[in-house]
């Protein structure tokens, strides 16, 4: 099983009843697989603060539940976490937070156990599939024992590779019946300041319980070398050295100090090898014992067994870098963010950016996106760059925005923009999906993750609510209207918002009935169609172009830039 779908699995044979979930790789495919086992209600929440609030109130009612997300997803599902951490549970609640060490695909590579003993919540962390799906499993049952929320920390490389995994029937646990305890549910001053009390005699219990749990794994071998470490690192120590003893944390807030201090004492060397921040390392050092750690090994990217062979002088099992050449990332063939963004490269136009696909407007031969900070963030920024430098300064300036992003955080941005009679262009493209991730629905899109038709927001109704006279729907495909729209809305001393509307190219059942093939006899060689970056095309030796049908899907932008009728459009 891939890892993430060891985890869907875990939570079906646990008893889980609700998951809610944003989609953000590494995390995606646990809810996908979750919609598999009809006896657990799965949902796309519109973010990860919902998707968590979701849970709680799903284990309020005593029913096992899980809310799934990325490192980043954490940040803004940290608002409930920091207070359910004081709350507690009545049926069990899980988070499964995915990591994403070597920024795969992500903005930062921060370490979710970080933020977890600040929160103080516990952590547990598997190292293979079969791990995935007996850990979470456990989490169930250390979060009803201990009254607790239980993150289990997950990464890219466990998520996205496969492993062996016993399968075992679903026991599902009678709901906990619901007692009415406002001293317990309800985080005034008064009722949190006992909570705390509660939350650092918990921690304290666990930490020395876990010297005894099962999830911790001591591995006395040759004691001239140990090794601290956890997740998927551990197989990396156990490939470059399996004659080394080893402690596998599973376990890693609280950190069973006992068991660290006794595996420490019976070792001449000790290394800690965990990707990221010394979260380990620190606790052991604190303690007053000697080891090795981070000024051996990175806090930066992931890490590997070469990364230890060549620590250690062993032989290096890839000696020569990879021939293959590099590969920059680019959008689609027929992607309509490419469309968009020609437009606004044409009228010299800058993008506060956002969190997706259409990032990739920042790199060439676009270059079009300047800023790219988090989910919903391009609305704020241009409302600050206003704000600061006056509507002179935004004057070339517009914030773009996908449609599920939109419904993300950006909904909340773009009434700020409003309430706080801000001027500014808002472009929204409206793809009809949550593409970077893989094609999930979102609530404008009319269909949940279980595949049950909805009731589908409309974008242009909730703009158009929130007081915005000038909110515009254009073909993203449609060069001349886009130009227009814009020089239009970036004219007026007002907010405005231009839904720029086309399908993702790669969408399930999306079919392209047409195709664009060069008229070489009228081509100027002037390169006008080689612009917007359109993989599917290619330049020839003579200067003229050619367009690989089989990638190319119909979009007709090559068509619509060529001033010498050089490009035409037919059936495929």
């Amino acid at each position: 099983m891939l890892g993430n779908a060891a985890i869907a699995r875990g939570a079906y044979e646990a008893g889980v009843k609700v998951s809610a979930a944003y989609p953000g790789t590494p995390s995606t495919e646990i809810s996908e697989n979750l919609v598999n086992y009809k006896e657990i209600y799965s949902e796309w929440s519109p973010n990860e603060k919902v998707a968590c609030e979701v849970a709680i109130g799903a284990s309020m009612a005593g029913a096992r539940s899980m809310c799934s997300m990325k490192h980043v997803g954490l940040n803004v599902a940290s608002d409930p976490l920091y207070t359910v951490s004081y709350i507690g549970v009545n049926g069990g609640m899980v988070l499964v937070v995915a990591d994403d060490p070597g920024l795969y695909s992500s903005q930062n590579e921060q370490d979710t156990r970080m933020i977890a003993k600040a929160a103080m919540v516990p952590v547990i962390e598997p190292s293979d599939s079969q791990e995935a799906k007996d850990f979470i499993k456990y989490a169930f049952d250390l979060s009803e024992k201990y009254d607790t929320p239980i993150i289990m920390r997950t990464t890219t490389r466990l998520g996205h590779s496969q492993g062996l995994v016993t399968l075992e029937e679903r026991v599902e646990p009678k709901d906990k019946p619901y007692e009415r305890n406002a001293a317990k549910n309800v985080m005034m001053p008064a009722m949190a300041k006992k909570r705390h009390v509660y939350v650092e005699k918990r921690l304290k219990e666990m930490a020395k319980d876990g010297e005894s749990m099962p999830i911790n794994k001591v591995e006395i071998k040759d004691t001239k070398l140990g090794f601290i470490t956890s997740g998927i690192p551990y197989q990396y120590v156990k490939e470059v050295c399996p004659e080394a003893s080893v402690l596998k944390l599973g376990l890693l807030n609280p950190l069973p100090m006992g068991l660290i201090e006794d595996f420490a004492k019976k070792v001449d060397k000790l290394i800690i090898f965990e990707e990221l921040e010394p979260v380990i390392e620190t606790a052991v050092r604190a303690a007053g014992i000697d080891c090795i750690g981070k000024e051996a090994f990175t806090v930066q990217g992931e890490y590997s067994a070469n990364m230890l062979r060549e620590y250690l002088k062993k032989e290096v099992s890839v000696k020569a870098p990879a021939t293959v050449p590099n590969r920059p990332p680019i959008l689609c063939p027929g992607c309509p963010h490419r469309s968009v963004y020609t437009a606004l490269k044409n009228l010299k136009i800058h993008a506060a950016g956002d969190i997706g696909c259409y990032t990739l407007g920042a790199v060439s031969p676009l270059n079009v996106v300047d800023t790219a900070v988090c989910m919903g963030s391009s609305i704020s920024s241009l409302h600050g760059m206003e704000k600061a430098r006056g509507r002179e300064f935004i004057k070339d300036w517009v914030a773009v925005i996908g449609d599920s992003t939109f419904l993300h955080t950006g909904v909340n941005s773009l009434m700020n923009m409003v309430y706080n009679k801000a001027t500014g262009t808002v472009l929204i493209l409206d793809n009809s999906t949550t593409g970077m991730t893989g094609h999930q629905d979102h609530a404008a899109t009319g269909k949940t993750l279980m595949g049950e038709p909805t009731y589908a927001i409309d974008i242009f109704n909730l703009c158009k609510a929130m007081g915005i006279e000038d909110v515009k729907e254009v073909s993203s495909f449609d060069q001349k209207a886009l130009t227009e729209a814009i020089k239009d809305s970036l004219s007026k001393e007002e907010v405005s918002v231009i839904l720029c509307q086309a399908p993702c190219a790669l969408l399930k059942g999306m079919k392209f009935p047409n195709v664009c093939k060069p008229v070489s006899e009228k081509c100027k060689k002037c390169g006008a169609c080689l612009k917007p970056g359109c993989p599917a095309l290619t330049k020839n030796e003579d200067g003229t172009i050619s367009i690989d049908t089989n990638m190319c899907n119909g979009c007709t932008l090559c068509k619509q830039m060529c001033k010498f009728d050089a490009i035409e459009c037919v059936e495929r």
